[in-house]
């Protein structure tokens, strides 16, 4: 949806407009080789994974990818992305994996282009699943929060012991020559404790094409780390500024982020990269290794019922599934925002932020974003950052000379 969509549209989707897919991520293994203390399929509401199995099973992947082929086909879309993740996919195997992308390739229809990436904490990305990356054609992206310091301080065995030194190893591989065209980038979640430009220098030390920078998960009911919603400091909004201004002011600007990227992109105008961002269709289903179907994986964050839709990849098309208000079903646009969100200035940028990050007992998503404060600082200082570099570029112009 366009960043400028009027307020006043309907607070439903018009029925001429039918949902679709654009991205399915796949959990290909239910289990994780790290204990990270954020993570948000672990250590939050949703603990259903504890009764699945751990590897999606051959039969499983191929409804997947039948229902998938079925939805794009009805739909005419010719373009889809699916993103083996987890747990963490490695875990599963080259020979799985393997399996995998072949049935899902073979199901799609001829006139169709399926996109594979996959994301990893990096810990078992050798040479053989690098290979099978290059066979494929799957992009790599690998979660990792900085340098030592920053990284180690969540992302650790459940030995206590750090994953630095494992992830940094495979980044090393990842960003050798004959392996670059399969690096799609980092992820990188951010901690107020970390010095924002020591992650930003660390980040850049694995010369990534693209990072992204998370929000740590949370809501009005479960605040995130030193967010507090009756304060109106904004720390993150401030750890984030001072990366921006960082890699704004590179020339050349060798690593593109998604969030910063996104926000210039809306405040000219044009489309968000990022769910953080933006007022958007819900475009992406989340197919667990049972598969059953549900909506983006950071609604695990709220309650543990707000995942369940109730159906599966057996008995259920996509189509169906849509219908759910954790996917498609629910209200969206400016109009379903809450009315603190559809009176502010900065609304067709913010788009409201994440929808999990809106979540509160009692009220449900029909509320700002838990990150307003920092949100809106942020998005007013990158529109003065852009806005003054547009009107020294019109200082600068030569005026037209007329005949």
């Amino acid at each position: 949806m366009p960043a400028d969509a009027s307020p006043s549209a309907t607070r439903h989707r018009p029925a001429a407009v039918a949902p679709h897919i654009r991205q399915v991520v796949l959990k290909i293994h239910s289990r994780c080789n790290l204990a990270c203390d954020y993570c948000y399929v672990y250590r939050h509401a949703d603990q259903d994974w504890r009764s699945r199995p751990r590897i999606m099973a051959p039969g499983t992947v191929r409804r997947v990818a039948d229902r998938l082929a079925a939805h794009l086909a009805r739909h005419g879309v010719d373009r889809v992305r699916v993103v083996l993740h987890g747990g963490e996919p490695l875990l599963a195997g080259v020979a799985v994996l393997d399996r995998t992308v072949r049935m899902l390739r073979a199901a799609m229809p001829s006139d169709v282009t399926l996109d594979v990436a996959m994301q990893t904490n990096g810990l078992l990305l050798d040479e053989a699943a690098l290979e099978l990356c290059h066979t494929h054609g799957i992009d790599v992206g690998v979660s990792v929060d900085g340098d030592r310091t920053a990284n180690d301080r969540h992302r650790r065995h459940a030995d206590g012991r750090g994953s630095y030194a494992e992830v940094a190893t495979a980044l090393r591989l990842l960003a050798r020559p004959e392996h670059r065209a399969r690096y799609a980038g980092l992820l990188c979640t951010v901690d107020l404790a970390n010095d924002p430009i020591a992650v930003y220098e660390g980040l850049r030390e694995f010369d990534p094409p693209r990072l992204d920078l998370l929000l740590p998960h949370g809501n009005w009911s479960a605040p995130p780390p030193g967010c507090h919603p009756d304060d109106p400091a904004t720390p993150y909004a401030d750890w984030l500024i001072a990366v921006f201004d960082r890699w704004y002011s590179e020339t050349p600007r060798r690593t593109g982020i998604r969030l910063f990227e996104s926000l210039i992109a809306l405040l000219l105008g044009g489309r968000s990269g990022t769910q953080a961002l933006g007022v958007a269709e819900p475009d992406v289903m989340t197919i667990e290794t049972d598969g059953t179907i549900e909506g983006t994986d950071t609604l695990k964050t709220t309650t543990a019922s707000v995942m369940r839709t109730g159906f599966d990849v057996f008995r259920h098309s996509f189509d169906e599934a849509l219908r759910h208000p954790s996917l498609a079903g629910r209200p969206t646009g400016i109009a379903a925002l809450a009315p603190q969100c559809r009176a502010c200035p900065v609304v067709g940028v913010c788009g409201g932020g994440l929808y999990a990050h809106r979540f509160r007992d009692g009220v449900g998503f029909d509320h700002p974003s838990v990150y307003c404060a920092d949100l809106f600082r942020l998005i007013r200082h990158v529109q003065e950052r852009v806005t003054a570099d547009l009107e020294a570029l019109r200082g600068r112009s030569v005026p037209a000379v007329g005949p």
